[in-house]
């Protein structure tokens, strides 16, 4: 039987399951700041950036199927997040994104698909305009390109509720400072509420694929935002996914893994 968690009760019980054992995982040191890292398999990369709040083990549903097709699936914390560190400087996607090349660097990774979640994703499509070279393609799961693409009025539903109740715990009992989780949201929200920032013509200069992913009841973004995407980037395509939300690996990840290794398979062979 297929695995399910719409609701996100076994999500908020028992978190993912654990990530495989990792020989090879640990810390890059950039600025003062640590930023953890853990790489599975071999193969062409591919990096998974987790949206906001969450961590790496997030993924635990999608790196055994990367793997076990033969890809090589990094696993980057964002800074502040899991068990990466932060300092006082404000957060911004350009950031993010400088942290995720840092890593690729220690890890001898020229160029890299990328498959992002929410904040993730906005970082991975910042490397795909700022930093070309290092991008392959783009997976851009469940995130906006400008502040106009979050829905308003936002309810705070059980669901995002039992969200953010696993965030909060799995942060205290990862994070080298756990009492900061309140510090940390209001911190992204900040980032959140005026990046990014991209308009049409910024997108329509991004030359690597990219594939725009919305779910039919993404709790933040707005579905017309999503195919305005799709549209101002070159050749983007565009998937919907029915019946889950801003968490469909979690709630669905046999749908959500279906689409992403397609994606894998048409786009990242041609754009490597």
């Amino acid at each position: 039987m297929e695995y399910k968690d719409d609701e996100l009760l076994k999500f908020e019980a028992h978190g993912t399951p654990p990530l495989p054992p990792c020989s090879d995982c640990g810390h890059v040191l950039i600025d003062g700041v640590l930023i953890w890292y853990a790489a599975y398999g071999s193969g062409q990369p591919v990096i998974l950036l987790h949206g906001g709040l969450g961590h790496s083990g997030n993924w635990s549903f999608q790196v055994p199927v990367i793997v076990n097709k033969g890809y090589r699936a990094i696993l980057i914390d964002s800074r502040g997040h899991g068990k990466s560190t932060r300092d006082a400087r404000p957060f911004s996607y350009e950031l993010l994104a400088s942290d995720v090349t840092a890593v690729m660097d220690k890890l001898g990774i020229e160029k890299a698909a990328f498959v992002g979640w929410s904040d993730g994703a906005c970082t991975a499509l910042v490397l795909a305009s700022k930093a070309p070279e290092r991008v392959s393609a783009v997976f851009y799961f469940a995130c906006n390109m400008d502040p106009g693409g979050v829905k308003q009025n936002i309810e705070f539903t059980s669901i995002l509720k039992r969200c953010v109740n696993r965030h909060s715990l799995d942060y205290r009992n990862l994070s080298s400072t756990p009492g900061l989780f309140d510090e940390l949201n209001e911190a992204l929200g900040i980032m959140q509420k005026t990046q990014p920032n991209y308009t049409e013509k910024d997108l329509a200069k991004i030359r690597v694929p990219v594939t725009v992913v919305h779910s039919e009841n993404d709790e933040f973004i707005k579905r017309k935002h999503a195919e305005y995407l799709s549209k101002c980037i070159p050749g983007a395509k565009f998937i919907f996914l029915s019946g889950v939300s801003h968490f469909a690996p979690l709630q669905r990840p046999g749908l959500f893994n279906k689409v992403m290794m397609e994606f894998l398979r048409h786009d990242v062979i041609s754009g490597i």
